[in-house]
Parts: C-alpha cells; structure tokens; sequence
C-alpha cells in the first residue's frame, strides 16, 4: 500500500499523536504502523523532513522503533541535515552497529535517572547543587564509572551500552550526563579538552566542570587545567569553551576509527571514517 493511500484524516490523526507520551497511546501506534508497513514508512520518513523540528523528531523516533531505516544511511543523512541533537545523533551512530538498538530502553532509562534526580532537588537549588545529585543517581546509584580497564573497548562509545554496562569513556559518560541534565532543565554544555571530555556549567560564575570520568568531580578551570597537565596536556583557555554538538558526535566517530583500529576491525575503522569525512564535508560546505 502507497503512502498517499493514507487518508487525509488519519494523517493528521497520526501525526497530532506522535508526541503523546502515554505508553498506551505509543504501543497503538506502532502497532498501527507497523500494520501499514511500506506505507507507514513513507509517511514517518516524509514527516521526519519536516521543518518542524518536534515532528520530525517524534517521527524518527518511530522508524527506528520499527526497524523502518536504513541506520548507516539515516546517520548520514542526519550528518547531512546540519539539525543536530544530541540525544538523536547518540541513538543514530549506535544503531550503525547495532540497527536493533531498544530506542525506547534508552529513553525510558534516562527518562528515570532524571525523574529521580528530580525527586531528590530540592529547590530552590544551585546549578552545582543539581549537579550534586546527578553524581549521586548517575555514579553511585546506577554505577556508572570510566572503563580504564578497558579503555579502547568500542562498546564504550555507543550510549545505548553504556547504560546496559554501566561503564564508558569520558565523551559518551558525558554525553549521558548531557542527557539526564537536560530532563532535570539543568542547562550544561559539552566541553571537547584535548585528550579529555568533561561538562561545563556556565550558569554559575566563574563557571565550573565536570569530569564525568571521576565520578563527576566538580573543578574549577584551574584544577581543570591542573588535571590536564597531569596527563601531559597542555590547554588553554579557548579550549574550555562548549564544544557544538557536531564536533561532540564527529569526535565520537574519530574514537571509534581508533578503537577499531586498534582491534582490527579494518571495516568498521573504515565507516566511522567515512562519518567523520561527512561531518567535516557538511560544516565546509555550511561555512563556504
């Protein structure tokens, strides 16, 4: 069946549904979808183009629920797109290796450690107060923590492992941190260091980070770049300004050409480079 041989009326049904949160309402939805098969397809990939950003998210939330997208193909074109979201662009590059990521398991989990994280504010609260209790549900209740046993290990790169094994690098621990905070209405911005990966706050002043891969310990720039030259990094100031969130997901891609070298998988090397070839292609060609 065509899309266009949806009518009218059900697709605008449809779409006034997309962002209904009611598990009830979501698993109709697939249901439905999933029985128009080809059709529903269609019509979720024509929505998902859509200049309303809230639809097209909803939208492509349900494609890959349904399996309805080529993943290697969706994540170039959300390269391609130059609309970056965090939360979208981490479940897209995970579902490049695995195209049967649990979409909603993901959800669903940062979902909870944020209404948590919520039940433990109290407000009024500072933005390190917040933060406060994040480590607390991230690093402590739910165990999440660096993998310095096994650092190169690609799995620490997907977000959706990173939850079910509850360990990863600073970038995608970061990247989780990201997430939970955004729920919790906690404006924190990515901090690309080089050779590290923290969270800034800069609602505060002087601003303050986090370094995700210690539990979430909260410095300030000097102790930053105090760590920094521990590790035999030199920084500079530039260097603790929020990194844009298609350098966050191309650096992703560029730790995974390494893992994966490093573990042999010359394919997978190859891919993730292509990514960050694309990246690099779309920001040239947006600033030509």
């Amino acid at each position: 069946m065509e899309a266009e041989k949806i009518a009218d009326s059900e697709r605008k049904a449809l779409t006034a549904l997309l962002d209904d949160p009611s598990p009830a309402v979501r698993q109709a939805l697939r249901a439905r979808f999933a029985e128009r098969g080809k059709a529903s397809a269609d019509f979720l990939q024509e929505l998902a183009r859509q200049s309303d950003s809230a639809v097209a998210k909803h939208a492509s939330q349900y494609l890959r629920e349904l399996n309805f997208t080529d993943p290697v193909s969706e994540f170039r074109d959300f390269i391609h797109s130059l609309n970056y979201e965090l939360e979208t662009g981490a479940i897209l590059l995970a579902r490049t290796v695995n195209p049967n990521v649990d979409v909603g398991a993901v959800c669903l989990k940062l979902d909870a450690m944020a209404a948590r994280c919520r039940e433990l504010i109290a407000e009024p609260a500072t933005a390190r107060e917040k933060c406060r209790v994040l480590n607390r549900v991230l690093f402590h209740e739910n165990g999440l923590h660096g993998n310095a046993d096994n650092y190169s290990d690609p799995l620490n790169s997907f977000l959706d492992q990173v939850l079910i094994r509850r360990k990863g690098i600073p970038i995608s621990l970061s990247i989780v941190y990201l997430l939970v905070a955004e729920r919790v209405g906690l404006q924190l911005e990515p901090v690309g260091l080089p050779g590290h990966f923290m969270v800034g706050c800069f609602e505060e002043s002087p601003p303050f980070f986090i370094d995700t891969f210690n539990a979430g310990m909260l410095l300030d720039a000097e102790e930053t770049f105090g760590l920094l030259k521990d590790g035999a990094v030199d920084a500079s100031v530039i260097d603790l300004a929020p990194t844009p969130v298609r350098e966050v997901l191309s650096r992703c891609c560029r730790n995974l050409v390494r893992q994966y070298t490093a573990t042999n998988q010359t394919a997978q090397a190859q891919l993730f480079g292509s990514f960050v070839a694309d990246f690099e292609a779309a920001y040239e060609r947006n600033t030509s």
